[in-house]
């Protein structure tokens, strides 16, 4: 298979960069030029493409002739990054393509998601000092998702916990819902992310869904285990 990741110079991206090649996958990275050197240690197990993740032309590039793709949708500034990456890929992607999206939990794909009072507002709170300091926009990674889920396309999107970084724990649990008991605990290692969107790849029971996931290892995954859908 052949697979474009998109934001391959960040934690996440470089944790999906392994994980595919040693799934044996052609893979192509894309990110900004000026992070391309966070990719020298891939060496030529890659092919890198250069440019501003948003640009129609980079993507269209990045994407030919590949059957994943792999997107980390980054709310970064104020300039709707993440919703002109998004649709940058869903216009340029191949027509039967694999399409996994990131974000966090705060996404919600139909309104079923149940999420407590602290979390709203660390959610607001964190969307008002990025505007302030023209940071981040929370906003625009709503928009992107919200084109995402009303394509045709065969995506998937990967709704992350808090994140920490540490040894893997394996394939993270995951629900439909955020508020399921399955999630309390609210943390996924970064590398166990990453393995959970590279998985979601050939697993053709994630198409058009929205998993929130959690670790395997954690307090309330060890809880409720075997009530996970994954």
């Amino acid at each position: 298979m052949k697979v474009c990741i998109i934001g391959a110079s960040g934690k996440l991206g470089q944790y999906m960069v392994r994980h595919a090649l040693d799934r044996g996958y052609e893979v192509v990275g894309v990110c900004r030029e000026k992070s391309a050197a966070k990719l020298e240690r891939f060496g030529e197990e890659i092919q890198l493409v250069t440019g501003a993740t948003n640009d129609p032309r980079v993507i269209a590039r990045a994407v030919a002739g590949c059957q994943g793709v792999l997107v980390v949708l980054v709310p970064w500034g104020v300039r709707k990054y993440s919703t002109g990456t998004a649709q940058a890929v869903l216009d340029h992607a191949e027509p039967c393509a694999r399409l996994i999206f990131s974000c966090g939990w705060h996404i919600t794909m139909d309104g079923l998601d149940r999420y407590s009072r602290r979390f709203l507002w660390g959610v607001r709170i964190a969307g008002a000092i990025g505007r302030l300091f023209r940071l981040v926009d929370i906003d625009d990674q709503v928009e992107a998702c919200r084109r995402v889920f009303s394509s045709a396309a065969r995506w998937t999107v990967v709704r992350g916990s808090s994140l920490e970084e540490g040894p893997s724990q394996g394939l993270p649990a995951w629900s439909h819902h955020v508020g399921d008991p399955l999630l309390e605990s609210d943390l996924t290692r970064r590398v166990d992310f990453a393995l959970f969107m590279v998985e979601a790849l050939e697993n053709h029971e994630l198409i058009h869904a929205a998993p929130a996931i959690v670790g395997r290892q954690s307090p309330s995954a060890l809880a409720h285990a075997g009530q996970a859908p994954g």
